[in-house]
């Protein structure tokens, strides 16, 4: 009797723990992050255009392009391909998104190419791409946009996010916000 009475006062205390008192701190905590909580949202000319930490799926070669995505950047199903690197399917599509890669960018090499230009990520929505593949992107987009190659490369430039206290994870340039400052270049 002794320890049922230990596991329902146990039981009782972390019901209170886990069900009250820890959502009610992840939800403060929620709160103090961009968005309040409900995700960062991105304007333009007065309207949301989108999330910064949701992938769009950008297309057309004025537009910088984003990670490949396994779900059509569907935020409803986050998911990546499964596909092994050793499966013909995936070899197959990671060589159809580097013809077409070369295809809109003249004068790139395929050793060139990062591999996240290439490859979805594990959750299909990856927002962000490496300073690097943006940089790859400039000549394209400054061409099709007609403006100079150098005014594209300092609009990625103020993109680019540096690691968190310049030691946790890698640099990164958020696809959307970088096109909406591109569509907002005069």
């Amino acid at each position: 009797m002794k320890n049922f009475l230990i596991s329902i006062k146990l039981t009782c205390i972390l019901i209170i723990l886990c069900g009250l008192v820890f959502p009610v701190l992840i939800a403060m905590a929620g709160k103090l992050a961009p968005g309040g909580g409900k995700g960062e949202t991105v304007m333009a000319h007065g309207r949301v255009v989108g999330y910064a930490n949701v992938g769009q799926k950008f297309t057309e070669d004025k537009y910088f392009w984003g990670r490949p995505s396994a779900v059509d950047y569907n935020a409803a199903g986050s998911a990546g391909s499964n596909k092994g690197p050793s499966n013909p399917d995936y070899l197959k599509t990671v060589q159809d998104r580097i013809d077409s890669f070369l295809v809109h960018n003249p004068g790139v090499k395929k050793e060139e190419i990062p591999s996240e230009v290439v490859t979805a990520s594990g959750s299909g929505l990856d927002p962000d791409i490496s300073p690097a593949s943006a940089f790859l992107q400039i000549k394209r987009v400054a061409a099709v946009r007609g403006i100079s190659a150098d005014k594209v490369k300092t609009l990625v430039d103020s993109h680019v996010q540096k690691p968190l206290l310049g030691l946790f994870g890698p640099s990164k340039v958020n696809v959307l916000k970088l096109n909406v400052a591109l569509d907002e270049l005069k």
